[in-house]
């Protein structure tokens, strides 16, 4: 056993990131676990004072996402205290609107400047970035985030009838949805519509054309050559390390079973099903069956009337697209009728396969694309959420990262906690069992991410570049009380599914403006560790922090060989970390040895050798004296009894 001491050593330049194989290894063949966090805004500068305001939801006047998602005069603040909590790995959205917001090949000068001034901040700080060209179901104009007003308007769209017709729901001042209510809009008519012409217009809608261009074409031009905007501004940035195509990506309409059944498997509120969507968006009134959350499912429980004013959901003079590829018609009594309820299956008498047919070749055009600009970026590619990612072969694609997102299903449903309840999201089913059994599940779930990369991207490295907890659990308790013991839980369990894959990962999310009115100023949803309404001056290293003895936590930064085991026991306080040696490395392990957990001293157990650390840095640094072996260490905080 051995005392720390406390020696001074140099500070901490830019990590080197290199792919080799599955793992990240640094320019001394060190093994790389990467921490950070989600930077986050899904909304425009002028709505952060009024998120919800429906009248400023149709404007084009004044749309800007400079100083979205951190102002530049308080990014000193901010990267000095992400790096502090040793988040050094960041992963920063960008919306496509916030690029080209104005009109199909206008990009906005200002927010590009302002991407470039961001980053060489985090450069500064020695914080890597990847971006994300971040949406949710499409757009904020159908209910959502991401894409700009125009992509729906050039399809046909009427969005000022979205509300009435029931092609999307909206979070506005008089109609405060439930929670995560937002995500049904995946299977609503103006979500599923855009994404199925964005991937599969050319076969779905051949004779639909924008400026001479199928929609499928026209839209992947100008969403790729905004990205080339955004990779041309930062090339030769030695701190982005590549760019995430695209966010939770859905397949819309492509696949669909039948026509008359819902789409998906999650049901909340009135749930049209794709035929009713469509009806419903060329003015005919629909009875739609209504659901809701039950304890541990969701239940139907009754019907609503929607459309009872007969808007249309398209343009004046435009049919719906879908009437117009002959899926559905109206008969020579005025009814509706459908036609081909398997359209969206088969094509030439073959099954679609949404992956492979249509999401490969887009995510093979983008990887070109970005490469041709910045050729040893990585491309972050991400799986349709409860489907492997397409098989891409390395020459197909080089330089590849598979991302994928795992939450803590319970929580984030039910805004509860329970030790003995959890979610398993391949399985689709609850988990009722002892916590040790939860922990075991939730680490499967994540190991089966890791294992999507092997199987379909050739062993690539993995990220989980989301998960965490929404923090206004229990009806928001804590924030009056400033008790975070149940959150702190809640986010333990899932950062204990990630330390014990040993996985990469960015926790979702950290929002500069949130507060406790507000939460991360969308769709109601507060999950941000970070909160201006929870800042106070006790320590201002930690102030603003949520559940902070959970979320700001040691881990193996750079390991001296395979890394083998990693484990921290919030409860009892101690680390634990073992790997395998390679003799080739001489460099040290380095852990990062947060203040908060260990600055009041501790104790270190090591299998052989010697350790050095710098409480500046809070690294902790351990040489091994014996090659070829397997190096235990662990750490106990010594005020632990």
């Amino acid at each position: 056993m051995r005392k720390s001491h406390l020696n001074t050593v140099s500070g901490e330049s830019l990590c080197e990131i290199n792919i080799h194989n599955e793992w990240f290894k640094d320019q001394y063949g060190r093994y790389l676990i990467l921490r950070g966090a989600n930077l986050s805004s899904k909304i425009p500068s002028h709505l952060i004072h009024n998120p919800f305001c429906q009248e400023q939801l149709y404007t084009q006047e004044g749309i800007s996402y400079v100083n979205h998602p951190i102002p530049l005069e308080e990014a000193d603040e901010h990267f000095s205290r992400l790096k502090y909590w040793g988040f050094m790995f960041l992963r920063f959205s960008v919306p496509w609107e916030a690029i080209a917001h104005g009109e199909p090949g206008n990009y906005d000068e200002k927010y590009l400047e302002y991407l470039l001034a961001i980053v060489t901040k985090a450069k500064n700080y020695g914080i890597n970035i990847f971006i994300d060209f971040h949406q949710d179901v499409w757009s904020r104009f159908s209910g959502g985030s991401g894409s700009p007003r125009w992509t729906l308007e050039k399809v046909g769209f009427e969005i000022k009838n979205f509300e009435e017709t029931g092609a999307s729901v909206f979070n506005t001042n008089s109609t405060k949805i439930g929670h995560l209510l937002w995500a049904t809009n995946a299977y609503k008519l103006a979500t599923a519509t855009m994404f199925t012409l964005f991937f599969g217009g050319n076969v779905f809608a051949p004779h639909k054309q924008i400026e001479g261009c199928n929609i499928q074409d026209y839209l992947q031009f100008h969403y790729i050559e905004s990205i080339k905007q955004v990779v041309n501004r930062l090339k030769g940035m030695k701190n982005i390390v590549g760019y995430d195509v695209i966010n939770e990506p859905l397949a819309g309409y492509i696949g669909c079973d039948d026509l008359s059944k819902p789409l998906g498997f999650f049901q909340l509120g009135a749930t049209p099903t794709p035929f009713q969507s469509m009806m419903l968006g060329e003015g005919f009134t629909q009875e739609i069956d209504v659901w809701d959350k039950k304890l541990l499912r969701v239940k139907k429980t009754g019907t609503k009337h929607l459309n009872l004013k007969k808007k249309r959901a398209w343009i004046d003079q435009k049919n719906c697209i879908w009437r117009d590829s002959d899926v559905w018609d109206i008969d020579r009594n005025g009814h509706p009728k459908l036609l081909q309820p398997f359209y969206f299956k088969y094509h030439k008498g073959k099954k679609v396969d949404f992956e492979e047919d249509f999401y490969k070749p887009f995510l093979i055009k983008t990887t070109q694309a970005i490469h041709s600009i910045s050729p040893n970026s990585f491309v972050f590619i991400e799986n349709v959420v409860g489907s492997p990612p397409p098989k891409i072969s390395n020459e197909e694609a080089n330089n590849v990262v598979f991302t994928g997102h795992w939450y803590d299903g319970f929580v984030l449903a039910t805004k509860k906690f329970s030790s003995f309840i959890g979610f398993d999201m391949f399985a689709m089913k609850w988990v009722i069992a002892f916590p040790s059994w939860i922990r075991r599940i939730f680490a499967l779930q994540v190991y089966k991410l890791k294992q999507y990369a092997k199987d379909h991207l050739g062993s690539v490295p993995t990220v989980i570049s989301e998960f965490g907890i929404p923090f206004d659990l229990r009806d928001k308790k804590a924030y009056k009380t400033g008790e975070f013991s149940t959150q702190n839980k809640a986010l333990h369990r899932s950062f204990t599914a990630i330390d014990d894959n040993l996985a990469s990962a960015t926790v979702w999310n950290y929002t500069c403006h949130n507060n406790n009115l507000w939460g991360d100023h969308w769709n109601n949803e507060d999950l941000s560790i970070f909160s201006r309404d929870q800042q106070d001056d006790t320590n201002p290293n930690y102030s603003g922090a949520r559940a902070k003895e959970a979320l700001i936590r040691p881990y193996c930064m750079k390991s001296a060989g395979v890394p083998l085991f990693m484990n921290f026991n919030l409860k009892k306080g101690y680390f634990e970390f073992i790997y395998q040696d390679d003799p080739q490395i001489t460099s040290p392990t380095e852990i990062f040895l947060p203040d908060l957990h260990f600055g009041q001293g501790f104790t270190v157990e090591l299998s052989d050798g010697q350790f050095l650390m710098n409480p500046k840095t809070q690294i902790l640094r351990y040489q091994p004296q014996n090659k070829n072996t397997v190096h235990y260490i662990r750490i106990t905080k010594s005020n632990y009894f």
